[in-house]
């Protein structure tokens, strides 16, 4: 129990730390850093958790982490007045399946290589295809979950940055 407890923290702490390399690249305000931070650790930790724990694949995984990284930039921007965007994307930074993309392009590298071997192209192939749609569906959710809470809260969204509340969104006319 308490080596799965230090496993779970001790991703959240590697992820936090990325995700702080990746928002001071954005130069967001000072303040945001420790909750950029928490966003990371908390998504990072919950798709470990649900991945090794639970048995959830990956890309099922990654929509819930961003979920909870989305709704959580939505609450901690509001106090700080500061967009959405600007902690959640850095904290969704660590996320991205950078192994599973290097994978991909090896594989199809390869399978470039061994054109004329048919049972080791079919092989390279397979693992291209296998691994470039884990890519390409574990981004799609990471985008998906991020941008959920802010298509459900438009106003919201937009309000957080004011000092003062508005109603609605004003029109854009």
């Amino acid at each position: 129990m308490m080596e799965m407890v230090l496993n779970i923290l001790s991703d959240g702490l590697f992820a936090a730390v990325a995700a702080i390399g990746f928002g001071a690249i954005s130069d967001p305000p000072m303040r945001a850093f420790p909750r950029i931070a928490l966003l990371a650790a908390a998504g990072h930790a919950l798709r470990y958790t649900l991945m090794t724990y639970f048995g959830v694949d990956i890309a099922t995984g990654s929509l819930c982490a961003s979920l909870t990284i989305g709704f959580g930039s939505m609450m901690l921007g509001r106090r700080i007045h500061c967009p959405t965007t600007v902690m959640s994307i850095p904290a969704l930074l660590p996320m991205i399946p950078g192994m599973f993309a290097y994978k991909s392009m090896f594989s199809i590298i390869m399978f470039f290589q061994k054109i004329d071997d048919t049972a080791a192209a079919a092989t390279y192939l397979d693992s291209a295809l296998r691994n470039g749609m884990i890519t390409v569906f574990v981004i799609l959710m990471l985008a998906a979950g991020a941008t959920l809470p802010i298509l459900m809260f438009p106003s919201k969204a937009y309000t957080m940055t004011r000092r003062k509340e508005y109603p609605e969104r004003p029109n854009d006319n």
